[in-house]
């Protein structure tokens, strides 16, 4: 309880806040409502926004697997071949440089306005730093380990598979815990570009109905799965971090 205290306390100065200054300015409620009609707008909206937050949870952790497994991969390529370091990482710090949004609209015409486009987007945003991060952490292997396998005359896969890998598993741990809150965005960016379910479709729903109040419950929604993914993550990699 102790360790949830500055957070909750946190949150409720934060609304405290949020509802000081609706009452202080008298702003219209399409414009900003209070954090009381948003929670009686979500109370009322309930199976709605469930139906639409099973829809983009599932896009996340398809996205999630599906970034996780390539970024790995791509690292351990990296680690092993300096010919995959020369072709392969500008390319990757390449496609960083190109703006989501710009992406978004390509991938929903070759994928359509299903499920796939959104992990698409999913997996774009979150694999660059889960192959940064276990890259950085299988080239930052200590000196001493690779010089015990060295005398030990362990080969090139030995070493990285049972030295490498094992002291590059709390980076990998890190960029697991960035991509479980970068995921929901790549989603959400894609539910804006086109699709018929998901938050971000709600939210653009609402939006154009002037629904100000139910586009803050869906935004808040998917702060909560983010918040959530963000926490299941941590407990799935704490082991791995070291971190008991």
């Amino acid at each position: 309880m102790t360790r949830w205290l500055p957070a909750l306390a946190a949150t409720l100065f934060a609304l405290a806040i949020w509802q000081a200054v609706v009452s202080l300015t008298d702003l219209p409620r399409f414009i900003l409502p209070g954090p009381a009609l948003v929670a009686e707008t979500w109370w009322q909206s309930r199976w709605l926004i469930a139906e639409h937050t099973a829809v983009t949870a599932l896009e996340v952790l398809i996205g999630l697997a599906c970034g996780a497994v390539l970024g790995v991969a791509t690292a351990l390529q990296l680690a092993s071949s300096r010919i995959a370091r020369v072709l392969v990482q500008p390319m990757l710090v390449f496609t960083q440089a190109l703006p989501v949004f710009a992406l978004a609209p390509i991938l929903t015409l070759w994928l359509g306005y299903g499920l796939w486009s959104k992990v698409a987007m999913a997996v774009l945003i979150i694999y660059f730093p889960i192959t940064a991060a276990f890259f950085d952490g299988l080239m930052r292997t200590p000196v001493g380990y690779l010089d015990l396998a060295r005398t030990m005359q362990a080969s090139p896969r030995a070493v990285l598979w049972h030295i490498r890998v094992p002291a590059a598993l709390p980076q990998l741990a890190s960029g697991l815990r960035l991509a479980a809150v970068y995921a929901p965005i790549g989603a959400v960016i894609g539910e804006w570009v086109g699709a018929s379910k998901g938050l971000g479709y709600l939210m653009l729903l609402a939006n154009g109905r002037a629904k100000t109040d139910l586009m803050f419950a869906a935004m808040l929604t998917l702060g909560v799965l983010s918040v959530l993914l963000h926490l299941a993550m941590r407990r799935a990699t704490r082991q791995m971090a070291g971190e008991r």
